[in-house]
């Protein structure tokens, strides 16, 4: 179990669970929907990313990534998203969520592994086509930012989000290139269906929703995997789809958000289909 030492010593004395996290992190998502599928009771603790409350040097006394989620069990701290889902089919085992054999676990662990990796593009292409009138900085606004957020990382992408109107074009095609391969193999995996790892909901899907929910929302053609498409739609039907993304969603933030969409591929010309794999 990935533990971790927290800087805020009061978090040891928490009994039960509570849970730190966005209303549209991807990964805090995914630990929603797994919370969402047990039937958990957790304590939520909302933090605001667009006005830099994961920038605090208090909740960098949670996480020191500044980063969501953050996860705590009876005083046990755990902060990447891919350790708290797996910590939570192995504490609370009943419904599982995973196979029950060791060649299952492996390929569960693989999808699991796959969705936390996308995540660097999955952030990219967020940032590049969702995210810049949400979250307009000034560079006053960025180097306060930096003053203020102890991961260097994060700090140079924004810096780079916020210096130009658009992402390096290459940077884009390699993110879509990556996601569309991404999206190629779960296609052909879900062939066998009705979920990733055949009939069973497993963790595959908790880690894969909010991922391809967010190309979603950007209007990717989902309609090129057949399969993942379909599996989409089922997956939009379960309750913890509901409960534990869409009701975390901003009112009208998904509209807004497939309107800016539209608007900036008809006034620059700009979107997903693009780059890549997919503008060819």
């Amino acid at each position: 179990m990935p533990v971790i030492e927290p800087g805020d010593s009061s978090l040891k004395k928490l009994k039960g669970l509570h849970l730190w996290h966005g209303d549209l992190s991807s990964c805090s998502q995914r630990v929603r929907i797994t919370l969402a599928e047990k039937g958990l009771e957790w304590e939520s603790h909302p933090i605001s990313i667009p006005d830099n409350e994961h920038a605090t040097s208090e909740y960098q006394a949670i996480n020191p990534k500044g980063l969501v989620p953050a996860f705590v069990h009876d005083g046990v701290l755990m902060i990447e998203s891919k350790d708290i889902i797996l910590y939570l089919d192995t504490a609370f085992p009943a419904p599982p969520l995973r196979p029950g054999t060791e060649d299952g676990l492996e390929e569960l662990r693989k999808w699991v592994d796959a969705a936390d990796t996308g995540q660097s593009d999955l952030k990219l292409l967020s940032h590049e086509f969702l995210f810049r009138p949400r979250k307009k900085m000034t560079p006053q606004d960025v180097e306060a930012f930096a003053a203020s957020h102890q991961n260097k990382e994060l700090v140079d992408f924004i810096r780079e989000w916020q210096s130009a109107d658009m992402f390096p074009a290459d940077k884009i095609a390699a993110a879509v290139d990556r996601t569309h391969g991404c999206f190629m193999e779960l296609d052909a995996a879900l062939a066998a269906g009705p979920w990733i790892m055949g009939a069973q909901f497993t963790l595959a899907e908790a880690a894969w929703m909010p991922n391809v929910h967010r190309m979603w929302l950007m209007d990717w053609p989902l309609d090129r995997y057949p399969n993942l498409g379909a599996w989409f739609q089922r997956a939009r039907q379960r309750p913890s789809f509901v409960t534990g993304l869409a009701e975390w969603e901003p009112a009208g933030m998904a509209d807004r958000f497939r309107g800016y969409v539209a608007e900036r591929a008809g006034g620059a010309g700009i979107h997903v289909t693009n780059f890549g794999a997919l503008a060819a």
